[in-house]
């Protein structure tokens, strides 16, 4: 029987956080190699943890961004959460934590240096996020995770802060054909509650993408976006 106490309150010590039901935390910590290897592991995984984890910094990201943002469109806003929230950044805020020296990991998983694994790091993360939100809820969830949105937002730089495609479609139609894309409703369809709207996104007379969203904006976010994926892939070009 592996003694699990001094690492748990060394952990807690670390995050930050002192849990009510410390099998939460034990928990979070566990990968599933470990599990596997140990008979005596009786209180599971991390990866239903990391699974609610993912959805609460989702939840997080994105009701902090809206309220700090209030003028910025539903596409600028999900782009600079996917940045944020990224699977190498969580396995950054991991290393911050010194997360890795506290996991349980199964022997292949340790030769094969899974503390130091980002994509573990990452889903350790994660199920850390789930567990205090068990814990303690939403309120002390937010209270850990948000230090970390902050700095990161923080090191962003103006010029490195993703744009939105519409922006960057118009950005590279100017500088390349001198021309602003213009974008034509396509279809309606829906009850009024609950619109659909189709769009084109067309340049030099050319429809280059396509998009669907509740939104005429939304619609006109996803056009953009697949145009923009259209000429990165080179399966796009102009007469």
């Amino acid at each position: 029987m592996v003694d699990h106490g001094p690492d748990l309150t060394a952990a807690q010590n670390a995050v930050g956080v002192t849990f009510h039901d410390v099998t939460l935390l034990r928990r979070a910590l566990t990968h599933a190699s470990y599990g596997n290897e140990h008979a005596d592991c009786t209180w599971g995984n991390n990866e239903r943890l990391e699974f609610l984890g993912d959805a609460v910094i989702d939840f997080v990201t994105a009701e902090w961004l809206y309220q700090r943002f209030p003028q910025w469109p539903e596409g600028r806003l999900t782009t600079l959460r996917a940045e944020l929230v990224r699977s190498e950044m969580l396995a950054s805020f991991a290393v911050s934590l010194g997360l890795g020296g506290f996991l349980l990991l199964g022997r292949g998983e340790e030769l094969g240096g899974g503390r130091s694994r980002a994509a573990l790091l990452s889903d350790a993360f994660e199920a850390l996020v789930g567990a205090i939100y068990l814990d303690q809820g939403l309120k002390a969830a937010r209270r850990f995770f948000l230090p970390f949105l902050q700095l990161q937002l923080e090191m962003l730089s103006a010029e490195a802060m993703p744009r939105d495609a519409k922006t960057r479609l118009q950005e590279w139609a100017q500088a390349t054909y001198h021309e602003t894309p213009a974008y034509v409703t396509v279809e309606e369809s829906g009850p009024d509650h609950a619109r659909s709207f189709a769009v084109e996104v067309v340049i030099r007379g050319q429809v280059l993408g396509r998009g669907v969203g509740h939104s005429k904006q939304a619609a006109e976010q996803a056009a953009a976006a697949t145009a923009l994926r259209a000429f990165e892939t080179g399966t796009e070009q102009l007469d």
